[in-house]
This record gives C-alpha cells, sequence and structure tokens, in this order.
C-alpha cells in the first residue's frame, strides 16, 4: 500500500506530526462578490512539524498562481506599516552605503509601498510582483514592478538584463514560496558578491507562545524559525549573519543574509537568538506539541465572549477584513449576523464580503451608522492604529475587543 503521509518540502522526510487541524478554510486574502459565494471553494488547513529539519509548514490543496494571481491585500493600507516601511529605507541606506550606483530589488513587492522610499532617495529598484493587478498600481505610482514569481529562472533572467542586487528586500514573502528551495535559490543567483538579502517574517516561537493560530493560512506554506531557516540558506550556499527582533506581526524576525563567502560577520544578536529557540525546544519537535489544544480554548473563549454580548442583546462588528481574520472566524465558525458587519480601510474589499463568513466590508465610516456595541479588532497586530482611528466609537458607547490570545475589553478612548 502506497504511503500517503505528506513529505516535506525542503528535505522529504515524512510529516508524521500534526501542528494544528483547523478544518475546512476558504482562501484567506479571497473577498467575494456577491455572486461568488455559491462557487466558493474551501480547502482543508492543515500544518505540520518536520522532525528532521524543524520545518513548520501546512498541506497544499491550492496552488500558487490560483492564490496570489489576484490578490485583496494592499500594504499601502496601514499606516503603520508604512512607516515600518520608510524606517527600514532609511535604515538601509544608511548602514549599506546605497545610492545611484546601487539597486534594490523586492520579491513581492506589492502596490510599491517600500520601494517608493528609494525611489525618492534616488537609488534604482526592481519590484517583483506575482499579483498581476496589484503590479499595476506599483507602475503607476512610477515604481518598476515585473509580474513574476521569482525562483531560479527568474533571477537568471533579471541579472542577464544588468547587474546584481545590492540589497534584496524579502518582507512576509519566505513563507508563501512552497518550493523553498528554488524561491532562496533566486536570491543566491541575483545578489551581488558582498550584496545582503533581508527576509522579514513571523517568527513561529512566537506564534506558538501567543496562540496566534489566525495567522496560519493557505498562502502561508511556513511557519519559520532561525533554526529552520538557516538550514535552508544553507542549502543554497547563504548564510545569515544578523537578526533583528521586530514587534510586527506579532513578532518577527528580520534575518541579514549573504553569500557564504562574503565578508559580513555574524554579531552576537544571532547567538542570542539561537539561545532562545533552544531554550524553548524550537529544535526538537517536543517544542511543537500541545498547540492544538491551546488554540481550542481561545475559540471556546471567543464564543462565549458572543453569546455573553448576544444575551445582552448587543451589535457586535469587525473591523480588518485581513487574512488573520479569515482564518479566525472560520475556525470559530462565526458569520453573519453574529459579527454584523467587518470595516476595513482597503477600497478594494469594500462592497465585498468576508471568505467563508460571508460577513459584508464595508467603509470604516459606516459605524457611525450601526453603532456597534463592540468591534472585534481581527488584525490584532494594529490593534493601537485601529483604536486610534475609530475612537469615536466611545460617542455611543462603544468598545474594542481582541480574541488572541484571549478575549480583551477595551474602552475607546
Amino acid at each position: 500500500m502506497t504511503d500517503t503521509t505528506p513529505r516535506c518540502r525542503f528535505c522529504d522526510a515524512l510529516l508524521r506530526h500534526v501542528f494544528i487541524d483547523l478544518g475546512l478554510s476558504p482562501l484567506a486574502n479571497r473577498n467575494l462578490r456577491a455572486d461568488e459565494v455559491a462557487t466558493e471553494k474551501k480547502y482543508p488547513l492543515i500544518v505540520r512539524v518536520c522532525e528532521t529539519c524543524l520545518l513548520v509548514q501546512a498541506d497544499e490543496y491550492a496552488a500558487p498562481d490560483e492564490i496570489f494571481s489576484d490578490y485583496d491585500y494592499l500594504s499601502s493600507t496601514s499606516s503603520g506599516w508604512m512607516a515600518h516601511a520608510r524606517a527600514y529605507c532609511s535604515a538601509m541606506a544608511k548602514r549599506f552605503r546605497l545610492g545611484a550606483d546601487s539597486i534594490v530589488v523586492e520579491i513581492a513587492s506589492n502596490d510599491g509601498y517600500l520601494l517608493h522610499n528609494f525611489v525618492e532617495m534616488g537609488v534604482p529598484v526592481l519590484g517583483v510582483e506575482p499579483a498581476r493587478n496589484v503590479a499595476d498600481i506599483a507602475i503607476a505610482a512610477g515604481v518598476p514592478t515585473e509580474a513574476v514569481f521569482f525562483g531560479v529562472e527568474t533571477a537568471r533572467e533579471i541579472a542577464e538584463r544588468g547587474r546584481k542586487a545590492d540589497l534584496m528586500v524579502a518582507n512576509n514573502v519566505l513563507a508563501h514560496a512552497p518550493n523553498t528551495r528554488d524561491f532562496v535559490g533566486g536570491f543566491a543567483e541575483l545578489l551581488a558578491p558582498e550584496g545582503v538579502a533581508t527576509f522579514e517574517f513571523p517568527h513561529v516561537m512566537n506564534l506558538i507562545d501567543q496562540v496566534q493560530f489566525d495567522t496560519i493560512y493557505h498562502e502561508h506554506f511556513f511557519y519559520l524559525s532561525l533554526y529552520a531557516v538557516e538550514k535552508i540558506m544553507a542549502s543554497q550556499g547563504l548564510r545569515v549573519f544578523d537578526v533583528d527582533e521586530l514587534p510586527t506581526h506579532g513578532g518577527s524576525l528580520r534575518l541579514f543574509v549573504c553569500h557564504d563567502a562574503a565578508a559580513h560577520p555574524p554579531t552576537p544578536a544571532l547567538d542570542r537568538l539561537r539561545a532562545c529557540e533552544r531554550a524553548k525546544r524550537l529544535d526538537t519537535v517536543d517544542g511543537y506539541l500541545g498547540f492544538e489544544t491551546r488554540a481550542a480554548k481561545v475559540k471556546a473563549d471567543f464564543l462565549a465572549f458572543l453569546a455573553r454580548a448576544e444575551g445582552e442583546g448587543k451589535v457586535v462588528a469587525g473591523y480588518g477584513a485581513a487574512a488573520k481574520g479569515s482564518t479566525f472566524l472560520n475556525y470559530c465558525g462565526v458569520g453573519a449576523p453574529r459579527l454584523v458587519e467587518i470595516y476595513d480601510r482597503s477600497a478594494t474589499k469594500q462592497g465585498k464580503l468576508a471568505p467563508g463568513s460571508h460577513i459584508p466590508i464595508y467603509d470604516p465610516a459606516c459605524a457611525r451608522k450601526t453603532k456597534p456595541d463592540y468591534v472585534v479588532i481581527l488584525p490584532w497586530n494594529i490593534a493601537d492604529e485601529v483604536r486610534e482611528s475609530l475612537a469615536y466609537i466611545s460617542e455611543w458607547g462603544g468598545k474594542f475587543v481582541t480574541a488572541v490570545p484571549e478575549p480583551r475589553i477595551y474602552e475607546a478612548d
């Protein structure tokens, strides 16, 4: 009988350990028009951990071109993330002395939100963005962008047309590329001999500690530790030489990567993080077990909050038609009218329905008409930003709620 146990995408070992099974879920960033509801697809959302290389990974049911060919997420709709990008560009330009003779290449460059900072500095750039609709927005904004998936072949084609990159940027994309060897191999092809690539991604250590199961969705094929990523980089002749720990997305890492033979020396921060992961047992499979039980408690606590609110006749809405909210609401089995509507600043999402839950998505100004008693902030990583922008719900006694890692109610300021 053929063994149907999935295999690790990196080392090909059998994946015998389930990290969490979130049941059936739609594509998290695929908001729907009303006429698309009947044909919406749902896929199993199961995450496993490899006992050999400790790479945490989701089973693949939807192909990348189905997920990313038409995409509703625009980075520029978050003011906090825009500020993060500006600070990054300023720091990198200074640290690595980038100027008119340099070239910066960003992979998964979205709507050009980051690269436009380098354009304003006079630093040549190129964006690589697989979603055609999003790439067109970047091009219209003056950011040169190619609408292709990135890997070794794409990297070679770009390198043949010009010189190699002094800085490569990969923010929240390493987890999105199922063929991780080909994806990282592209950086080895396109990066200049002394060039630097930075990779930002949510740290699986924080996902575990804070029960951030809602950061799991089909487009995230991997949930990454320094331990696993160093193995992936080494397989392509690259090495990590520095790391920043960031507050973004509930706790992220920014890894600084270079060719193995490059002159960039390793920093003490790298040794500290390696030791921290060992202390959390992220170098053994035991460090990843028991997560599913903790996620089930978060679900039960949130449903209990909703039941209490309903019993009191309260109106509950949501904020943020983000992927986190999609996973969370579908795992909890919550749809309309339990959440009457979801508010989102992105015009590309407004007027659509949230995936799976089919809750209508409106401009945040609609809150003044509905006057919800509670607004559940689904993208909890930008809770402060949301509370500031919707502070006016205090006018009718409205309050904010976050649900991960446990329900918490905030007075509107």
